[in-house]
């Protein structure tokens, strides 16, 4: 159990990111939904057991408690089947307030790859929420989350630096039009429905006009929702290969642990851009053989949409301004929160003085009402001081009855002589 007073010390991040990490090294060591509970699992035979991750196409970084952080490299790169040596590496590894003011820097979009990105708020607060039910929540996190999500509502309120749609989904868009001149008479199919394909969808219709848009999925009936939502067309998982060679753009956003798309797929001789929105990598690199396709991956888009986010950088001062005062104010709840474990300890004392005396009571066999046990509890507290205070130095006394004055306001009445 970690000390309260100890706790933010005690608090850590490991991460992998865009910025030192390729989407092929950043893939072999993305983390899925179904390895959390071996991950809680195994993290509580080291002693740590309150963490969550996030992993997007962006970056990949463990959020945890622990007095000794150096394991967790073992144990995540066992869960995700990655060299342990390649992932110390390619970190980087904060703890304390530098961990803290990094998430909140996340949560808030000043360290996505698409600066201002607002997509990465709800990809924390999805993950930690799975992690919370598989028990690996505590206090300390469930703050960091809310004051993540609040910050990130401030800034969004009293700053421009989410102004424009420029996600991933919206990066692929623009790519696609810049790209094609014609770009509303192309075939376009969308293969995956989870929120980055949604977004990616709801961006295609509304930049493109394009009536031939056509939206493919594992699970038919999310592809068949989707595409009632938005009017678009929708085929059955079993046609994949058809509809992959039949179309002129093919957007892959399928979230998949490896590739779901081949070389040896693709029989059409017609120029065919891939564009590849997963991470780890859900096209594999062998389709850059054809000479007729062309694949586009998340680092690519990325880079084409910041040459327009000049104005953004103008907000980062504002932006930061808003982290540093919320910091501030956190780090005052910290400090109230050091005398958490003396206030639980009283707490827990009366009540077992309560029960202590209630069993007596019963041993006695006296009738337990609310007026003779409070009584029997009132006599049992009022013995316990005046032991104290009559066993203590004079001196010590006086400054234990000062204290207890002060508490709880007695009423001294001065000794007849």
């Amino acid at each position: 159990m970690l000390k309260e007073a100890k706790s933010l010390n005690q608090f850590y991040v490991i991460g992998v990111s865009y910025e030192k990490a390729d989407v092929k090294t950043r893939g072999k060591f993305a983390f899925f939904d179904h390895l959390i509970s071996s991950l809680v699992i195994e993290s509580n035979l080291i002693g740590i057991q309150h963490l969550f991750v996030i992993s997007t196409c962006n970056r990949t970084e463990i959020y945890f408690f622990a007095e000794e952080p150096d394991k967790m490299y073992e144990v995540y790169c066992k869960q995700v089947e990655g060299d342990v040596e390649t992932f110390r590496q390619i970190t980087f590894q904060k703890n304390g307030k530098d961990a803290l003011e990094h998430l909140f820097r996340v949560s808030s979009g000043l360290e996505s790859q698409i600066l201002g990105d607002f997509e990465i708020l709800g990809q924390i607060k999805i993950a930690f929420k799975k992690f919370k039910k598989a028990g690996s929540a505590n206090a300390h996190l469930e703050r960091f989350i809310d004051t993540a999500v609040r910050i990130s509502k401030q800034i969004k309120n009293e700053t421009s630096l989410s102004d424009g749609a420029t996600s991933v989904s919206y990066a692929a868009v623009q790519y696609i039009i810049h790209q094609f001149q014609n770009f509303k008479n192309k075939k376009i199919t969308l293969f995956g429905t989870g929120k980055i394909g949604r977004n990616t969808c709801e961006n295609l219709v509304k930049q493109t006009h394009n009536d031939q848009i056509t939206l493919i999925n594992r699970t038919n009936e999310k592809a068949v929702k989707l595409s009632d939502k938005l009017q678009v067309n929708q085929v059955n998982y079993k046609f994949l290969d058809k509809i992959l060679n039949d179309s002129d753009i093919f957007i892959v956003s399928t979230g998949s642990s490896k590739p779901v798309i081949f070389k040896e797929m693709i029989s059409t001789t017609k120029p065919l851009l891939l564009v590849d929105l997963s991470i780890p990598a859900n096209v594999d690199a062998d389709v850059k053989e054809l000479p007729n396709v062309t694949l586009v991956n998340v680092d690519e888009l990325s880079q084409t949409i910041n040459q327009t986010l000049e104005d953004r950088q103008s907000q980062i001062p504002k932006v930061e301004t808003i982290i540093r005062l919320n910091m501030w104010e956190f780090e005052e709840w910290l400090e109230s929160r050091k005398f958490v474990p003396a206030i639980e300890a009283f707490r827990e004392r009366m009540e077992f003085l309560a029960e202590f005396e209630k069993r007596k009571l019963e041993k006695k066999e006296i009738e337990i009402s609310e007026k003779s046990l409070s009584t029997s509890l009132i006599q049992k507290m009022t013995n316990q001081f005046a032991s104290y205070v009559m066993d203590s130095p004079e001196e010590e006394a006086e400054k234990t009855i000062n204290l207890f004055n002060e508490i709880f306001h007695l009423e001294l009445k001065q000794e007849r002589k």
